[in-house]
């Protein structure tokens, strides 16, 4: 099946690195325009480089913002640049986030704050602005990033179990409330996929004495029952489905991306 998405035009946020800029790249392979977020310029100026070599075609424009979507003013300011520079907004992925977990006692009301500007209100507030044109053009895709822990949470996972757990009630509230106007709401949830996060941790002591693929089968051994971590393209790929009209029959569904890791389905 060729999944193509010639003319759409899609928002993904966290885009400089990993599943955000694998996802741009998929994107503009399929044929879609991508407006490209992310905090660090530098990052998205390198990212919007090689998304734009993949995309080869001059009717598809690959733009980059920097923006801090944990800032309300910021998200706004910024989507009146993307609908200036696209002329619409078909799809948006909310992928800004890492991973803050620790024990209760120890997140404070700020570590509870920051995530939730994050992960949670970054998505609505996007969304908010999305909304009215898709409605208008009764066409929309809108994929939310999660992570397993949202439907299993386990010990010393907060505040992202719950921000994420947040994030799933969102997914399904809005799929019931938009999908008379095929807007199709839909969120992939992350287990464990290779990404500079885990290069980062494989330079630290847990790395120690090991070669960065002996430090990944370690990580996915005994934890997922496929064998190895997931690949940035293989999450990507996913996405593409869904915000495409071949996933034109899906909303309202938490896919899990882990290699059956998760034990919720």
């Amino acid at each position: 099946m060729d999944v193509r998405m010639d003319g759409r035009v899609a928002v993904i946020t966290g885009a400089s690195t990993g599943l955000g800029l694998a996802m741009a790249k998929e994107f503009a392979a399929s044929g879609a325009s991508v407006a490209l977020l992310a905090r660090k310029a530098d990052a998205l100026a390198k990212a919007k480089a090689e998304v734009a070599k993949v995309a080869g075609k001059a009717n598809i424009k690959i733009e980059a913002y920097s923006c801090d979507v944990s800032k309300a003013a910021a998200i706004a300011e910024t989507w009146k640049k993307v609908e200036a520079e696209f002329g619409k907004v078909d799809i948006v992925v909310n992928n800004a986030g890492i991973s803050h977990a620790k024990p209760f006692d120890t997140v404070t009301d700020e570590d509870w704050q920051g995530d939730l500007d994050l992960k949670l209100f970054a998505a609505i507030r996007l969304i908010r602005h999305a909304l009215p044109g898709m409605r208008q053009r009764k066409w929309g895709r809108i994929v939310n990033v999660l992570n397993i822990g949202a439907k299993a949470p386990t010990a010393n996972s907060t505040p992202t179990s719950v921000s994420r757990a947040a994030g799933l009630a969102l997914t399904k509230a809005l799929s019931q409330e938009n999908a008379k106007d095929n807007i199709l709401v839909n969120a992939m949830l992350v287990g464990l996929i290779e990404s500079d996060q885990w290069e980062r941790r494989h330079k630290t002591a847990a790395g120690e004495g090991k070669t960065y693929e002996e430090f990944l089968a370690g990580m996915a051994k005994g934890r997922i029952p496929i064998g190895r971590m997931g690949k940035a393209e293989e999450f990507a790929r996913m996405a593409c489905f869904l915000c495409s009209d071949a996933g034109s029959f899906i909303t309202g569904v938490a896919i899990n991306v882990d290699g059956g890791a998760s034990p919720v389905v």
